[in-house]
């Protein structure tokens, strides 16, 4: 088969993908750092900035959304203007909403800063892997996304532990601040190292199809978490906005199907290999960030340990990534992707369940052996269902399949902390809401904001004093209670997910046979039957 890739390109395609990791870096850092952050955040101010459950919701999720929203236009524009443009573009937009956040005065203005920081992150992600799909040839195709998505390991090792030497050390801020250097390095070197690459017809803007989306997403995350806020997801402004966010998503994929120019070629979807991968990365996220979530809190609230030590507790995890994820071509090449994604799935959901273990006593070594298996499972993942993506797309669109890969992800996970995050705060709720009754001289709103969260609650705790101490006790009990309930719902999305792959993910038979596997001009075939 003939090279596409330019000689000069091929030379320094691995010291292209060594530079294009830097941009990983950063969006996983971020958000793993975050994660270690949040108890500090919600902690009273001028130690944190007071902010509730909800609003520590949103403070993920509104970079979440934005960048979902903005990522379909990202792509196209990567696609239209060149990738390379785009993505140093979302570099620095990103470092600047990284400053802005680490200077948050209040948890609204870190909502409205981490939501620039999501502007920007929007435009580096599916250029980053359009440019991957652009210097690599297609047998090297999934060593270079093996690679790629091990370095995701990288960032989940280095982002908790440096999250936690830092507010060892220095105000919560510096978490994000540190994105700074990285940002200054990575641009530096992409300037001199990364080509520039475009679709040779590309496709007119859809603001319409962009504006549709946004709205959607946001009304039915917010509804969501509102939902959990309040205790009541029959209350009618739950009910409205999640009633008008799917409503308004519905409309979204009816305009999508009638654009000429669509923001999000639903026409992809009719691939099996395309469908079945990019559901499946939605539901194992969904799942996965609904259960990281609540285990800082774990590991923070209940069991006492600091930032540094829950981000040294996130080792095993980002090990077994490392290790596992740069090596999970060869297990697909042996016994397909089906099979592969499959047993990673199950994997997921087995670990998932293993949180029912655990409790304010339990030894800390059977939460390590859940963290390497969740890594090892999330590892065998990853690679084989991006790859599936990628190359169900012929390579000029691989901004727009990025895109498509991504925004998936990300509005898994956005809905998994969104409805995971609810439920997890409404049975925490219920479970301490006797408890919080019994104690004398609290108002009826300062009751209702002392059950949100297991750390709201502490914090009333530690203001009442002596007669606070009791409420420690049943606090962690009722959170692990909560824990579990909600790690239930989580192991049964992560089966569903399993369930997608093993029943449309093609088989190894399939795959070698669909178009666009290995002759050349096959990609191009294989979009036009598509179309």
């Amino acid at each position: 088969m003939p090279r596409r890739v330019s000689e000069a390109v091929h030379r320094r395609r691995w010291a292209i993908l060594a530079v294009l990791l830097f941009s990983l870096l950063i969006v996983v850092l971020d958000n793993s750092i975050l994660n270690v952050a949040m108890k500090t955040i919600a902690s009273p101010a001028p130690t944190g900035l007071g902010a509730t459950q909800s609003e520590l919701e949103w403070a993920i999720n509104s970079y979440t959304l934005v960048f979902a929203g903005i990522l379909f236009t990202a792509g196209l524009l990567g696609d239209r203007l060149g990738r390379k443009k785009v993505l140093l573009f979302g570099m620095v937009v990103f470092g600047a909403g990284s400053v802005l956040s680490a200077f948050s005065g209040s948890p609204g203005e870190l909502i409205t800063f981490r939501a620039v920081m999501g502007f920007g992150g929007a435009f580096v992600m599916p250029a980053t892997l359009a440019i991957i799909m652009n210097v690599f040839e297609r047998e090297e195709q999934p060593k270079a996304i093996g690679i790629w998505a091990g370095a995701v390991g990288i960032a989940v090792a280095i982002g908790p532990v440096t999250g936690g030497v830092l507010l060892e050390h220095f105000w919560w801020g510096s978490v994000f601040l540190v994105n700074v250097p990285i940002v200054i390095l990575a641009v530096t070197a992409m300037v001199i190292l990364v080509p520039d690459s475009r679709d040779p017809a590309p496709g007119r803007l859809d603001p319409v199809g962009v504006l549709l989306s946004v709205v959607g997403l946001v009304l039915l995350v917010y509804g969501i978490i509102k939902g959990g806020q309040l205790a009541d997801f029959t209350d009618p402004e739950v009910c409205g906005t999640v009633g008008g966010g799917l409503l308004t998503l519905v409309l979204f994929v009816l305009y999508e199907r009638r654009a000429a120019h669509p923001a999000m070629d639903v026409r992809y979807f009719r691939n099996p290999a395309f469908s079945a991968a990019v559901s499946s990365i939605a539901l194992v996220f969904f799942a996965l960030m609904g259960t990281t979530f609540f285990v800082v809190f774990y590991t923070q609230s209940v069991r006492g340990y600091s930032p540094l030590q829950s981000g040294l507790l996130l080792l095993p995890l980002a090990a077994a990534q490392m290790f596992f994820a740069p090596r999970a071509r060869l297990v697909v090449a042996r016994f397909g992707a089906r099979a592969v994604c499959t047993a990673g799935m199950l994997l997921v959901a087995a670990t998932t369940a293993g949180f029912l273990l655990l409790d304010a006593d339990t030894p800390i070594w059977v939460l390590e052996i859940l963290f390497f298996t969740q890594g090892t499972a999330m590892a065998h993942i990853m690679p084989p269902a991006t790859v599936s993506i990628m190359q169900s797309l012929p390579r000029e669109k691989a901004g727009s399949g990025s895109a498509v890969n991504n925004t998936f992800r990300q509005v898994g996970g956005a809905l998994g902390v969104a409805v995971l995050g609810s439920v997890l705060s409404t049975t925490y709720r219920d479970g301490i809401s006797g408890e919080l009754a019994a104690v004398p001289g609290l108002s009826d709103s300062a009751r209702h904001a002392a059950g949100e969260s297991i750390e709201a609650t502490l914090a009333v705790a530690d203001r009442l004093g002596p007669a606070g101490k009791a409420l420690v006790g049943p606090a962690s009990d009722a959170f692990v209670h909560a824990m579990h309930v909600t790690v239930i719902g989580a192991t049964a999305v992560a089966g569903i997910a399993a369930a997608v792959v093993a029943l449309f993910l093609p088989g190894r038979e399939a795959a070698a046979a669909a178009p666009g596997t290995g002759r050349p001009g096959a990609e191009k075939e294989q979009a036009g039957a598509g179309a």
